[in-house]
């Protein structure tokens, strides 16, 4: 990510931060502030993959949408032949 940070506080439970200091210790990272930073990114990530799949879910639901894609699946199925047949 690199650049500049801003600072920012939060607080702990004494367990996370004692497990925080374990994994430090073991190397876990260079410092707890790469360590938080790379958790946090992992776990925003994970839920925009969460949000991107109930998307999809709730597109799989809608008629409009299945109709565009069985009309471009038509569209394109003589198209993918032509093609199919051209490749080695």
């Amino acid at each position: 990510m690199g650049g500049k940070t801003k600072k920012a506080t939060f607080n702990f439970h004494p367990d996370v931060l004692t497990a925080l200091d374990e994994a430090m210790a073991e190397g876990a990272a260079p410092s707890k502030n790469a360590l938080i930073e790379r958790a946090l990114l992992r776990e925003l990530k994970e839920l925009r993959r969460r949000r991107r799949q109930a998307r999809w879910e709730e597109g799989a639901k809608d008629p409009v949408l299945l109709r565009d894609i069985s009309e471009v699946d038509v569209a394109f199925k003589s198209a993918d032949v032509e093609t199919a047949g051209r490749i080695d």
